[in-house]
């Protein structure tokens, strides 16, 4: 089944698998999101959900009401990139994707959730919204979300990666954190310096030697994918989002991921309790939290 939304500026597609985007045309039919060539990354646009990147060893503990901890096995992103969702369509320009957990969901994210995924294409703009849901009845629950889209680079045969660069919305000074690619961990008291007085910068295959750049400290709420050579393009809008992450394979693959973050990997400081993360989100029972973000084909 193919399942699409279409105006006169774009053709995007969806899957079940996952609840994710899998293209995303413009009118003159280049495509923008990336295919998924399994020798570089074999994914395209996961969902990361109930964490975003890696807690050490794959475990995390939970809080009882009673002052135990229920200890749980998460892999890298989350529970639910590599599940079927259920697809709904809601009007001519709006779809959505939902998912509740199974047993093995639940013993490893003790929770009832109910995660919903609606996008909706508007002119020449995808919106992506989340909506977490808690169903317990009397206990919050902690979650992290995120996405992870790639990005064709160059988009056009005969060009080069170097070609392109990010422009960021306001000037930037910042560092950041060190990562561990072995683990997927973080040392956010361990920082480098990456942008001095910028808006832009170049893109390179060496910015991604050791791994992808954690933007955990940037005054920018949109960066744009733009060429040297041509005026197509991309922007990303994530104003609900506390960080944006860099990505691309080390065998110089012709993607670059840009992913709005609502937190990060477990840092050496932190402990493995999931509450205690940086940057942890709470959901009350029988409530809905929503996050949105935006990305707009130029």
């Amino acid at each position: 089944m193919v399942i699409e939304l279409t105006n006169e500026e774009l053709t995007v597609q969806f899957k079940e698998f996952g609840g994710a985007l899998s293209s995303i045309k413009d009118s003159d039919g280049i495509e923008y999101l990336w295919q998924g060539n399994p020798e570089y990354w074999s994914g395209q646009a996961p969902v990361l959900f109930p964490i975003c990147g890696s807690l050490r060893n794959d475990i995390g503990f939970f809080k009882n009401e009673d002052g135990s901890f229920h200890k749980g096995q998460i892999p890298r992103h989350g529970l639910v990139r590599k599940e079927n969702f259920t697809f709904e369509q809601i009007s001519e320009n709006s779809v959505s994707f939902t998912i509740t957990p199974n047993e093995n969901m639940l013993e490893n994210f003790p929770y009832q959730f109910e995660l919903k995924i609606i996008y909706t294409l508007n002119d020449n703009t995808i919106r992506t919204e989340y909506q977490v849901t808690n169903h317990e009845d009397n206990k919050k629950m902690p979650f992290f979300i995120g996405g992870h889209p790639g990005f064709n680079c160059p988009l056009f045969d005969g060009e080069q990666y170097e070609d392109y660069y990010l422009e960021f919305e306001k000037e930037e000074t910042c560092e950041v954190p060190k990562a561990f690619p072995e683990t997927g961990l973080l040392d956010v008291q361990n920082r480098t310096a990456f942008l001095n007085q910028q808006k832009t910068i170049d893109l390179d295959y060496s910015l991604f030697d050791y791994d992808a750049i954690t933007l955990d400290d940037i005054q920018s709420r949109s960066v744009s994918l733009r060429s040297k050579k041509h005026d197509k393009g991309l922007t990303l809008d994530f104003s609900d989002f506390p960080n944006l992450i860099l990505w691309s394979t080390i065998n110089k693959s012709s993607f670059i991921a840009l992913e709005p973050w609502s937190g990060l990997s477990t840092s050496l400081e932190e402990n493995d309790t999931v509450e205690d993360k940086r940057l942890v989100s709470f959901v009350n029972p029988g409530e809905t939290a929503v996050k949105c973000f935006d990305i707009t084909i130029l």
